[in-house]
């Protein structure tokens, strides 16, 4: 039986710790989650509307408008929309009365799985569909028993449908509306309760599985949505950040404003003194516009020491990632089973290679951007982030304050994709607000977003597997060394304890090299590149960890299939037999490679020279928290190298999709952000820098480069999973694969170039 890591993130809320309050005011009928001691605050019993505002999951006015607050950050996912999708389905109201609204950084706002405010991972539907089910039938509840104390007919045989409540027999029949204005919701539920409420099952769905318009698109396309480069406050100057020649690590060793002194507005140069240690060596020009701030800090004079990572570059990171590799005590098991030394040594064919990954910059359309302004105690922050908790934390840290004195106004988001995780753009604007006394934005040019970004770090990872006679995979040790974004947070509970019970580890480096294929003997070894974690601070890039290990996972697994004479697809269905641990999951990866293989027509026809297909199949983002993706791509390569990318076809398993346009629309965007990456991104360190500073040097996708994208979506009714991140991991292997059977070309390092598939070819 395989053994693995368990990813421990925070720990649940206790439930028993927890009651669930329904009460009703002038405001109207308020719901949601009382306080959970240590993390939200009292655990004082609520019995009140007005006491239980602290706690509010959603609300019902006294016109029947629900309104939805979402502690998850909205980026172009819509997860507002579907956390309201979710309410609604429960509690029955009509669509056209859902609104939402956006949650601050109050704990009561925290995730009830995760014990914080954050969005990523591809956890939030799969977190909170429960907790979001059991509120709308909660309020669902408490407005049919008080609807039927005012109708005078049993509870029971209320049906709720529409923002509705009727009594098919009487025909009696009240709004929500009226029931708010009554008072009579009043009713409380425990824990115990809660646990206790039957919920619909999927074929007794109304909401779930529909696409509804989604609640955030008119005031998107009127321009009423707020996003963060939006916010203008009474008052309010501009920052423009001065970033130092390293990444990271330099320091300011004087300011010259001399010149900067004549610019019209301007107001002073703030040389950041960040505790956080999140920045180092910036300095702020601020200015009453932004157009004489951009003026003033190109007029500054600023020396620098330019730190310990000065001389290094994307090489010697990879050098030293090697050098850690060979070490036999580096790093710390995040997989051991059984005795791969042994399995190898008695192996009828062994293979090893090496895979690696560059770095890659996140680039969100909005550029980083935050709003501070000090009122009394109180920090308020304006600004689109990810992970309010810890944002939080470093905007407090900026300013010098208790945590709790720090209000985060959160904005919609131009963009995330794991870059509003981080909180660099608080210190600035925190910093330059308290040096001047006035509220400060600051605005990232495109420039200072990249070159600062926390990129997706370099990897390098090693394989050696071996066959036994039959052509069975009996054995894999596979490395893999990167920087430790998780670590890096500081943050104990996301980092995991080792197998072996000699350290933690960032699982979020590993996850995926813990796949479902039935492998006797595994060894998977985390190891830490220091180098790579202070020259190039590395964030969570769409899809993380298992953007690179599959990349090496499936690509050696392509390799032992043609060593082993075997169909790639076929080798794969043999290895997800199910066994041990990998009972139920191996066989819905298995069940999603066979899908995909049918769509795409693999193995049934010949295809012209020069064109191949490559499969490959993936359970991200996490074992636990896995959606079952596999793609089938067929690409045409040139002589020259030139990888055409035909089309790919994707098949994955949700479980249960909430809003199915909305899945659809997530796995196209994955899939291409597979391509992307797989293809056409790069960037570079040297002399302690990135190099590339706009879209001219790193180079995405460009729309006349999309394929054609097949989607194949699996709903079993099985509990949610995540979309907006598999399917991006599993794009690079089976374009690599695809590349391998069309031209024989093998490569193992993203992004895939024309040069490195030609000198391939010739090899």
């Amino acid at each position: 039986m395989n053994s693995h890591v368990k990813i421990t993130h925070n720990e649940p809320a206790d439930l028993s710790r927890r009651s669930f309050l329904v009460g009703s005011a002038a405001a109207g009928l308020a719901l949601g989650y009382s306080a959970v001691p240590g993390l939200l605050g009292s655990d004082q019993a609520l019995a009140a509307a007005s006491n239980f505002d602290p706690s509010v999951w959603y609300s019902i006015a006294p016109d029947g408008i629900v309104t939805v607050i979402s502690g998850k950050a909205d980026m172009g996912q819509h997860i507002a929309s579907t956390m309201a999708q979710i309410v609604c389905e429960e509690l029955g109201a009509n669509w056209k009365d859902m609104r939402v609204q956006l949650a601050s950084n109050d704990p009561k706002y925290n995730d009830p799985v995760l014990g914080a405010q954050v969005t990523g991972g591809s956890w939030s539907t799969m977190m909170n569909f429960d907790a979001m089910s059991r509120a709308g039938a909660a309020g669902r509840i408490a407005l049919t028993e008080a609807a039927a104390a005012m109708m005078g007919v049993p509870a029971a045989n209320l049906v709720v449908r529409n923002s509705k409540i009727t009594d098919p027999k009487s025909k009696k029949s009240v709004t929500f509306a009226e029931v708010v204005k009554s008072g009579k919701a009043t009713k409380t539920f425990t824990a115990d309760d809660l646990k206790a409420i039957k919920l619909k099952t999927p074929d007794q769905y109304t909401m779930i599985g529909v696409s509804v318009p989604q609640l955030d698109i008119p005031s998107k396309t009127n321009g009423t949505a707020k996003y963060g480069i939006d916010v203008m406050l009474p008052g309010m100057v501009y920052g423009k950040v001065v970033t130092p020649p390293a990444r990271y690590g330099a320091t300011v060793k004087s300011v010259d404003d001399s010149e900067a002194k004549k610019v019209p507005g301007f107001i002073k140069a703030v040389t950041l003194d960040d505790k956080t240690a999140t920045t180092t060596g910036w300095v702020v020009a601020v200015a009453n516009t932004y157009a004489a701030a951009t003026k003033a800090a190109q007029a500054l004079k600023v020396t620098y020491d330019r730190g310990p990572n000065a001389k290094l570059s994307s090489q010697s990171i990879v050098d030293e990632a090697k050098r850690l590799q060979g070490l036999d005590d580096s790093g710390f098991f995040f997989v051991k089973n059984g005795d791969t030394a042994a399995a190898l040594g008695t192996a009828a064919k062994v293979l090893e290679a090496e895979y690696t990954t560059s770095i890659n910059i996140h680039a969100p359309m909005e550029p980083m951007t935050a709003v501070a302004e000090q009122k009394g105690d109180i920090w308020h922050v304006y600004t689109g982030n990810q992970f309010a908790t810890r944002s939080g934390a470093i905007a407090a840290g900026a300013a010098g304050v208790d945590p709790k004195f720090v209000v985060m106004h959160q904005q919609w988001l131009g963009g995330g994709f794991g870059r509003r995780l981080e909180g660099d753009m608080l210190v600035p604007a925190v910093q330059a607000s308290k040096a001047v006394g006035k509220p400060v934005k600051i605005i990232y040019t495109r420039e200072h977003d990249m070159q600062m970004d926390f990129t997706r770090p370099l990897t390098y990872q090693k394989v050696k597997a071996g066959l036994d006679g039959n052509g069975k995979l009996v054995a894999m040790n596979h490395d893999v060394v990167a920087a430790w974004p998780t670590k890096r947070w500081g943050i104990p509970a996301f980092l995991s304890p080792s197998v072996d019970k000699k350290g933690a580890l960032d699982a979020f480096t590993v996850n995926g090299a813990d796949f479902f294929y039935t492998v006797p003997n595994h060894n998977v070894r985390a190891i830490l590149n220091d180098m790579a974690q202070t020259a190039t601070p590395s964030g969570q890039l769409r899809s993380v960890a298992p953007g690179w290990t599959f990349w090496a996972v499936e690509s050696m697994v392509d390799e032992l299939a043609h060593a082993a004479g075997k169909d790639p697809a076929q080798f794969r269905i043999e290895m997800l037999d199910g066994q041990g641990d990998n009972n139920g999951g191996a066989q819905r990866l298995r069940n999603t490679l066979i899908a995909a293989m049918g769509l795409a027509g693999y193995g049934t026809k010949a295809l012209p020279k020069g064109e191949g297909m490559g499969v490959a199949c993936v359970s991200s983002q996490e074992r636990k928290t896995a959606s079952w993706t596999a793609c089938v791509a067929h690409v045409a390569v040139a002589p020259s190298g030139e990888v055409k990318v035909k089309k790919l076809t994707v098949a994955t398993d949700v479980g249960t999709q909430v809003h199915p346009d909305n899945v659809r629309a997530q796995v196209e965007g994955a899939s291409l952000w597979g391509v992307s990456l797989a293809l056409y991104e790069k960037a570079t360190l040297k002399d302690g820098a990135l190099e590339q500073t706009n879209f001219d040097s790193y180079t995405p996708l460009r729309m006349s480069q999309a394929p054609e994208v097949e989607v194949h979506v699996i709903a079993n009714g099985e509990h949610a999973t995540g979309v907006g991140e598999p399917a991006v991991t599993v794009i690079a292997p089976a374009l690599a694969n695809a590349i391998f059977n069309a031209s024989g070309a093998r490569v193992r390092s993203l992004p895939i170039t024309a040069e490195a598939v030609k000198a391939a070819m010739k090899a």
